[in-house]
């Protein structure tokens, strides 16, 4: 076993993503014997010790079948209301499968501003390992009944990805309808071979990764290797393999080379900084002097001394924008104070933040691990 595929064996904490055309066997209706087949592999991996997080697509493609219809809709309310009615089916049928095992699995629903938002992420972490640390396997779907073209994920694959973020997962599984990503469309090229291993940050992973998704679901190819560059950036490990293969997620998180390994290059630090430059609405901004830039680019914190200006309105926790005295965005980070409160000690130092505001949250205005230079 090679020193990568130890990392998998050794991972602790695993998201496993199903695609839709696995749940629904090819839109035929929700697959129990897959379903029920997943259940038992996962409650393995917890008798050995490990926690799995399972995204499910299948919502709207049950709900599809439930409905009759056989073509799946543009309209973003029928796309709702699909998504409605499977998700009880989907839900009901997890719920037994665990049941089966003696385990309790818990239905999570997620819209990008959950993960987006600070505050929001926080709480849908806490949730997330609370219901780890009680045995509960989190069976996670985007909530496509509220879901709208502003907010939405786009895919699972993105989802699971920002799962693995934010729960700092080892391993990603990404189950699918294909063997893992080739070096060309299998279907169109008779030379393509299976890509056994790469780095999931290697630029050239896009190229082979054309092509749409199914009929079903609405990813292809190349939203797993996108969403395996996303769990990169906090260390996590993806596979994109065969979920018709049988035990496939015990296979995997025994190390076995099965499907497409994309080896994490990241630290997990570096990983959580990356995340506050991709994935958060920026809410205001501070102008920063000369000596505020120079401490930041050294790796320092950014203290109230060195902010100029305060612009904008945000509440403690919120992403904002740093910028250097031209305007140009230096970096971003989480303010520990509001922007009512962050013009009331800038350009004074930590130690009179306690006279001003009569309490002090922190003596930075942004810790430095929880701020990202952008260049």
């Amino acid at each position: 076993m090679s020193h990568r595929q130890q990392a998998l064996a050794n991972a602790r904490r695993i998201v496993v993503k199903v695609g839709s055309s696995l749940v629904t066997d090819n839109g035929m209706g929700l697959d129990l014997n897959a379903i029920g087949d997943w259940a038992r592999q996962i409650a393995a991996l917890r008798a050995q010790g490990r926690e799995v997080i399972l995204v499910s697509s299948g919502a709207i493609a049950c709900g599809m079948q439930r409905l009759g219809w056989k073509k799946r809709p543009n309209a973003v309310h029928e796309l709702q209301a699909a998504a409605a009615v499977g998700q009880m089916g989907l839900a009901q049928v997890y719920e037994g499968a665990f049941a089966q095992h003696g385990l309790n699995c818990a239905q999570v629903l997620l819209t990008h501003d959950d993960l987006s938002d600070r505050k929001r992420y926080l709480n849908a972490r806490s949730t997330l390992t609370t219901l780890l640390g009680l045995g509960v396997t989190p069976i996670i779907n985007e909530n496509d009944t509220v879901v709208t073209d502003e907010i939405k994920f786009g895919d699972n694959d993105t989802l699971g990805a920002l799962v693995a973020n934010l729960t700092i997962a080892d391993a990603l599984f990404i189950l699918t309808d294909q063997a893992g990503l080739f070096s060309a469309d299998p279907r169109k090229d008779p030379n393509a071979t299976l890509i056994g291993e790469a780095r999931a940050d290697d630029p050239g992973l896009e190229k082979m990764a054309g092509g749409a998704g199914s009929a079903i679901g609405r990813g292809g190819m190349i939203t797993k290797v996108t969403a395996a560059r996303r769990a990169a950036r906090s260390g996590a490990h993806t596979v994109i393999a065969s979920g018709r293969e049988t035990d496939a997620i015990l296979r995997l998180a025994a190390g076995e080379a099965l499907g497409t390994l994309l080896v994490a290059h990241t630290q997990p630090l570096a990983a959580r900084k990356q995340w506050l430059a991709d994935h958060l609405q920026l809410t205001g901004a501070v102008l920063l002097d000369e000596g505020a830039v120079a401490a930041l680019r050294q790796g320092k914190s950014l203290l109230p001394v060195g902010v100029v200006e305060v612009r904008g309105e945000f509440e403690r926790g919120a992403a904002i924008a740093c910028l250097s005295p031209e305007g140009e965005e230096l970096a971003r980070g989480l303010s520990n104070y509001t922007s009512a409160e962050a013009r009331r000690i800038a350009r004074h130092t930590s130690a009179e933040i306690e006279k001003i505001l009569g309490y002090v949250n922190e003596p930075e205005l942004i810790h430095r691990g929880n701020l990202i230079l952008l260049g």
